[in-house]
Parts: structure tokens; sequence; C-alpha cells
């Protein structure tokens, strides 16, 4: 049987996205799940954004990780509209053959410059703010790594040190749960043992990990 791409295959749970990438639980919730809203008779729903992995474990894949932290990118800039997003998507899909636009290189390259402005259109943002968009995801594009067309290591923004790349994620590492980047320790491991009483200095040195490395691991974990 064909073994399935660590990239794709379900692996973490709405509460870990949550955690591991500081979006609240329920607007992850109804990124992948959709969302019900009032009527005038009964209720209407949202479709889901972002497309799980076909597990009846109803998980989420590295690459969902990658495409919820561009939605989040997306919403940092402006009143996010989420019908808006869905509409620019498809027209990536129909009119510019690009699928999973949210995880493809594509969204920073000549292909995500019309995207956006489609996407502007649809939500009667300007040149300015269309630019500022791009300068967001130029930022998050700082903080991923490519295997070939699909990214294979994340590097979360960490508390006061937005350029910092410590922390990553990494499907091929841990299970893709948070580690250190240059030694693959566990980041839940750190503050856990810091928890039980022992020191950074002590963490370091088991580790041959750096005095920054501990501190940014425990900021990451620690962070709200």
């Amino acid at each position: 049987m064909a073994q399935i791409d660590p990239k794709l295959s379900p692996a973490y749970t709405i509460a870990e996205a949550s955690r591991y990438l500081k979006i609240p639980t329920p607007t992850i919730r109804s990124w992948v799940s959709g969302r019900s809203y009032p009527k005038r008779f009964g209720k209407g729903l949202f479709a889901p954004v972002v497309t799980l992995p076909d597990d009846p474990s109803h998980l989420l894949s590295f690459r969902n990780l990658i495409e919820l932290a561009a939605l989040r990118a997306l919403r940092t800039e402006h009143d996010f509209k989420l019908s808006a997003v869905r509409e620019a998507l498809s027209y990536a899909r129909d009119e510019l053959g690009v699928d999973n636009l949210l995880v493809s290189k594509d969204l920073y390259l000549k292909p995500g410059e019309l995207f956006l402005s489609q996407y502007g259109k649809l939500i009667n943002l300007n040149k300015a703010g269309q630019l500022g968009i791009k300068a967001v995801l130029d930022g998050l594009l700082q903080r991923i790594e490519w295997d070939k067309k699909l990214p294979c290591r994340f590097f979360p923004i960490l508390p006061n040190r937005a350029e910092a790349r410590t922390v990553v994620l990494d499907p091929r590492v841990r299970f893709g749960h948070p580690t250190i980047a240059r030694i693959g320790i566990s980041t839940g491991v750190i503050v856990d043992r810091v928890n039980a009483g022992e020191s950074v200095k002590a963490l370091a040195e088991d580790y041959g990990a750096t005095h920054e490395e501990i501190m940014d691991a425990l900021a990451y974990e620690r962070a709200a």
C-alpha cells in the first residue's frame, strides 16, 4: 500500500492547530467545518474554506495548518470576508488553473498577484490595500520552507521575536509537533521540565541547546 505523504496525512486536532498557530479554536472550526447562520426561515450554512484529509478521524494535515496561517494573514490586513475568499479561490482554480492556492507557492508569485487583484475587487479593496495584503503574505512566505510545490516546514511567530526561526513545525519530525528547529527537541518537553523545577541552564546543557533556544521554546509554548 502506498505511503501517505506526511505533509498531507491527518495529524492535528483542532485544539492542537489552535495552540500551535495561536488562532482561536472556534475560528479554526468554522474554517474547516463551516458555520451555520440564521435565516428568515431556518438556518443556512457557510461552507468550509479548508478541506480536511479524506479520513474518518477529522484531523487536520500539515498542509491544512499552512492554509490556516495564510487565512489568518489575509485577515490581519482588513475586515475579513470569508465569502470573498471562497470566490477568489474559485477564480484562481477556474481561471488560473491553480488548485489549493492558500498552500501554493503560486499565491506569492504571478498568479498570486492576479488572485489579490480579484480578491480586492470582490471586497472593494483599493490598490494600497492589495499591496498591504501582499506584504503580509510575503512575511508569511519567509516562514515557510518548500519541498517542490508543497510546504514542508513552518516557523511560527514567536512573542516579541517575529523574525526568529527557533521553533518549527515539520511533519517529518516528532509527528509534526513543534520542536526546537536546530536540535529537534519538543517544545512541550522543554516547558514540562521547566514546570517540574529544572533550570534553563540544565536543559540547555542536556540538549546541547543555547539559552536563547530554550527561552524561545518557553515563550512559544506559554503564548496565549
